[in-house]
């Protein structure tokens, strides 16, 4: 039986993890959650899962936790960085599910690889900021980074039985978002609930937010060039509105293999908690015969230019990546506080990557720097 710490409990993947738990007790057992701010849900999941910790976002939030449960099963209740790293490195935790959000994530990352756990990997900003250090401390601690990303888990299934020297380029997949065929003059006047209604995914807030402006796509860029050891030179992005592929991988003698499914994360995340085996989850299979066609096409980055930034920091590396990150989660906040318009979080974080003085080879003290000075100067702005 495998033993789970699940961070981000409370959130999209966190709870369809969850669900994968309850369909399968004879496979995993919960050892510690975490959340943010969702105390309710996180009581509900302690009653059913019953965790030996969880972690909360601050000390406030455990005192309020600690009365909400009352009498009944309380498990250790911790707060804050600390708590989160602790659950990341929890004895007896077989494999950590990273499904924070943002740069929250780092450094539960680098706690867990430290402490030897498996890597079940949602929180794409975690290789985005440091991939170089987070990849070679998961090599030096012989720890298996497992995609949860259904872009990425689609590239992984497609690899298995291949040699690694035989793949030539990967091809990454985004539905467009709900605004894929909207005119760039109309962005302005893009309200929160516009972005929020993705047309064939159920995510969270922000990265529905990422997947509206693409990105999410840019980000995902640089977590399948680290996670698969590939220039950005050989991944390209297509637009394929029916997300019913995943993603792609092409090989050296031209034949290229797709992995399809419908638009559930169930899928990717079980396949990660579960790898190398395959749990029945009791999806349906694509009604192939009701899809009139699967279409491609490329990304207009003159509309959506988060993918050129998102080149722009693969070719400069060093801190670039770091800033990027940090001016979009600051500047996709604004914009769900409705402080700020749609098309100024592209401002925002070109205004940023432009002001950075880039540091190359960063270790892990100068990304936390250089996110940092991003977060003000993106606040600035706002």
């Amino acid at each position: 039986m495998k033993q789970l710490s699940i961070l981000g409990a409370t959130g999209s993947i966190g709870t369809s993890a969850l669900d994968i738990v309850r369909m399968h007790p004879d496979r995993f057992q919960v050892k510690a959650l975490t959340a943010a701010n969702n105390l309710p849900l996180l009581c509900r999941q302690i009653a059913q899962f019953l965790p030996e910790m969880v972690a909360v976002l601050d000390e406030a939030r455990a005192r309020e936790l600690a009365g909400m449960l009352g009498s009944g099963f309380r498990p250790q209740i911790l707060s804050g960085h600390a708590g989160y790293e602790a659950a990341a490195a929890w004895d007896g935790v077989d494999m950590v599910l990273l499904a924070m959000v943002g740069a929250a994530g780092l450094r539960p990352a680098l706690a867990a690889i430290d402490a030897g756990k498996q890597i079940a990997l949602a929180n794409k900003e975690t290789l985005v900021m440091a991939g170089d250090i987070v990849m070679a401390k998961a090599r030096e601690k012989n720890v298996a980074v497992l995609p949860v990303d259904s872009e990425h888990s689609a590239m992984f299934q497609c690899m298995q039985g291949n040699f690694a020297k035989d793949v030539k380029k990967l091809f990454l997949t985004a539905s467009g978002g709900p605004f894929r065929n909207t005119p760039k003059e109309a962005f302005a006047g893009i309200t929160k609930e516009d972005a929020l209604d993705h047309p064939n995914w159920s995510m969270g807030d922000k990265i529905s937010i990422d997947s509206a402006t693409l990105m999410n796509k840019g980000l995902e860029l640089i977590e399948a060039m680290h996670l698969f050891d590939i220039s950005h030179e050989h991944i390209q992005v297509l637009i394929h509105p029916e997300s019913i592929v995943h993603s792609m991988v092409g090989f050296t003698d031209g034949s290229v293999m797709a992995q399809m499914g419908v638009p559930d994360m169930k899928q990717a995340i079980s396949f990660a908690l579960s790898f190398p085996d395959r749990l029945d989850l009791d999806l349906a299979f694509p009604d192939f015969a009701a899809l009139s066609s699967l279409t491609f096409h490329a990304p207009d980055v003159s509309r959506f230019p988060s993918l050129e930034f998102a080149l722009a920091a693969c070719k400069k590396k060093g801190t670039l990546p770091a800033v990027m990150n940090a001016a979009n989660e600051v500047a996709v906040a604004a914009f769900l506080d409705r402080r700020i318009r749609f098309s100024d979080i592209f401002t925002i974080i070109s205004t940023t990557m432009d002001g950075h003085t880039c540091i190359d080879n960063p270790d892990l003290s100068g990304i936390i720097e250089s996110d940092q000075w991003a977060r003000e100067k993106a606040g600035s702005l706002i």
